[in-house]
């Protein structure tokens, strides 16, 4: 198998069941990511500096744009499953970098969370996006 665009897109075919479990994971973790964007998009909008980790050493401001750009629009992209192979790996760059660099001192239970993301979005990397998505509407056009 060739690593092309339509095999990104590729919904995945599967029992209506995992369909049903995809698309349940993808609209849940999406919007409980969005959550978590949305004080980060108050943040960026409060006059003054940013207040928030620049764990790359990207400059404040720089790390703060692209955390909302990973939570907030990538998680929209991925309820509706849109692009949701690609929408995913933003989220999950931002994920490995709060487990192991943010909280990489901190124990267990600050990692948890972050960790356990990482894990639903490498599934939904691997799995794809499922037939209740855009990009099966999308994916079956191309066939």
């Amino acid at each position: 198998m060739s690593l092309s665009f339509k095999n990104l897109s590729d919904p995945g075919k599967y029992p209506d069941k995992i369909h049903f479990v995809l698309l349940l994971l993808r609209v849940t973790a999406g919007i409980f990511m969005i959550t978590h964007g949305i004080t980060k998009v108050e943040r960026l909008m409060a006059d003054g500096p940013a207040q928030f980790a620049d764990p790359l050493g990207l400059g404040v401001t720089t790390s703060l744009i692209l955390v909302v750009f990973s939570e907030v629009f990538c998680s929209v992209l991925l309820i509706i499953g849109l692009w949701t192979r690609f929408a995913v790996i933003p989220l999950m760059i931002t994920m490995f970098v709060v487990s192991f660099i943010v909280h990489g001192a901190d124990p267990f239970n600050k990692q948890e969370l972050p960790m356990f993301y990482l894990i639903v979005y490498l599934c939904i990397l691997i799995a794809g996006a499922g037939k209740y998505s855009v990009d099966n509407l999308i994916f079956r056009k191309k066939r």
